[in-house]
C-alpha cells in the first residue's frame, strides 16, 4: 500500500536582538529531553511566507521581527497519523524591533536568548545548524 504524500509549507526564521542573540524556542520531545530549534510554523490562508515567518516567530518567541534576508529553505519527510508529509520550511534572518521574550505559546516549553556563536552548538538540528552559518554574511550584506 502507498501512501499519499501530503505537502505543507511552513516559515520561520532567526531573530536576533541588537546584542547578536538568537531567540531560540525549545520543546520537549517523546523520550523527555529538550530540543532547541528555529521558530516555525504554518502559512495561514493567503499569508506570505515573510509574513508567515514574522508572525510565527512573533508567536513563539514574543519578539517581533524585521526581515533582512532570507536564510535558506529546508524540506523533509515524515509520518503523522498515516499519512506521509512533505514539509517545505522558509527560514528568514530577521532583527528585533520590540516585544518580550516569552514562552507564552502552548507548543513551546523554553525560549531562550542564545549568544549567535552558540547558537550552532544549542540547535537540535543539522539542517537548522547549516543555515546559522550564513548569519554572518547575511548581516554584513544587510547593514
Amino acid at each position: 500500500m502507498t501512501r499519499r504524500t501530503v505537502e505543507e509549507t511552513s516559515a520561520g526564521g532567526l531573530v536576533l536582538d541588537s546584542q547578536h542573540r538568537a531567540a531560540l524556542i525549545g520543546r520537549t520531545n517523546s523520550h523527555g529531553n529538550l530540543s532547541w530549534s528555529l521558530p516555525k510554523g504554518h502559512l495561514e490562508k493567503g499569508e506570505s511566507l515573510e509574513a508567515a515567518a514574522v508572525r510565527e516567530v512573533t508567536e513563539e518567541t514574543g519578539i517581533a521581527g524585521r526581515v533582512v534576508a532570507p536564510l535558506g529553505v529546508i524540506d523533509f519527510y515524515f509520518t503523522a497519523e498515516g499519512q506521509r508529509i512533505h514539509k517545505t520550511v522558509h527560514h528568514y534572518l530577521m532583527l528585533a524591533e520590540g516585544g518580550e521574550l516569552n514562552s507564552d505559546d502552548a507548543e513551546v516549553d523554553q525560549v531562550a536568548w542564545v549568544p549567535l556563536d552558540e547558537v550552532t552548538d544549542r540547535l537540535a538540528y543539522a539542517d537548522e545548524r547549516r543555515l546559522i552559518a550564513r548569519v554572518p554574511e547575511l548581516l554584513a550584506d544587510a547593514s
